[in-house]
């Protein structure tokens, strides 16, 4: 049956040809030693795990498969060559419920190189709120894309509370219900923000222990420890510090 009513997800699945896996890295990271085997099947999936998990590599490889830029941005924004993602993202295999060209791709450590893309090219800050990045905060700036810049499509975000305030994190996840209550965006998000991973509806992957495996938002360690942190910082101050350091 042919499907032609818009919602998200967009993308359904995604699979590793083993016919392009090559000796190395990033193929000899743990989550993709048995293969991979990614559903997608609520508007908004989060990917956690601990640094070096292979969060990034894993987004970064789908992006550039999906036809995003290497350093982020949307399909057009070709600024650098494809070098991240390469690799790994020509062996991926993606199952779309409704192939969609809209969305973007956000690299918080490469935003600064997307901003100044765009002041070469002034006209297109037209669709970015009309002013440049460079003239407001980095906080300010994320939110400006988000808020100007996301509409429908399939967007992939690694790492955005890198830049946001709590409360500015609760702006963004104001927007992340306004887009995926009607079902015309689906999110993909690399995130440390147990703030963020509280996002009602969403699924979160955990890549912990070289396997990816859904869990619950309260099982995440990015949930237990904040709370456990808050609730007792002194407690966390008696092992981290020596007596002296007090």
């Amino acid at each position: 049956m042919k499907l032609t009513m818009r919602g998200s997800p967009f993308l359904t699945s995604v699979a590793l040809r083993e016919d392009r896996v090559e000796p190395g890295y990033p193929f000899d990271i743990p989550v993709l030693r048995d293969g991979l085997a990614l559903t997608f099947t609520t508007p908004v999936t989060f990917l956690v795990g601990e640094n070096g998990s292979g969060k990034s590599t894993l987004l970064e490889a789908l992006a550039w498969s999906a036809g995003f830029g290497a350093q982020g941005g949307s399909r057009d924004h070709r600024f650098e060559p494809d070098t991240d993602g390469h690799a790994l993202g020509r062996a991926l295999k993606l199952t779309w419920r409704q192939r969609t060209a809209a969305g973007f791709f956000l690299r918080a450590e490469t935003f600064y190189n997307f901003s100044s893309y765009l002041e070469s090219v002034g006209s297109l800050f037209t669709r970015y709120g009309g002013e440049s990045f460079h003239t407001k905060s980095h906080g300010e700036a994320f939110l400006a894309l988000f808020e100007h810049r996301f509409e429908d499509g399939l967007f992939l975000l690694d790492e955005p509370e890198a830049a946001l305030s709590p409360q500015r994190q609760l702006a963004f996840l104001r927007i992340l219900h306004n887009l995926t209550a009607p079902r015309i965006a689906q999110f993909v998000i690399a995130t440390h923000s147990p703030m963020l991973l509280a996002f009602p509806g969403a699924t979160v992957l955990s890549l912990d222990g070289g396997t990816i495996r859904q869990v619950k938002y309260d099982e995440t360690d990015h949930y237990l420890l904040t709370r456990e942190f808050l609730a007792s910082p002194e407690r966390f101050f008696r092992h981290l510090f020596s007596e002296q350091d007090i």
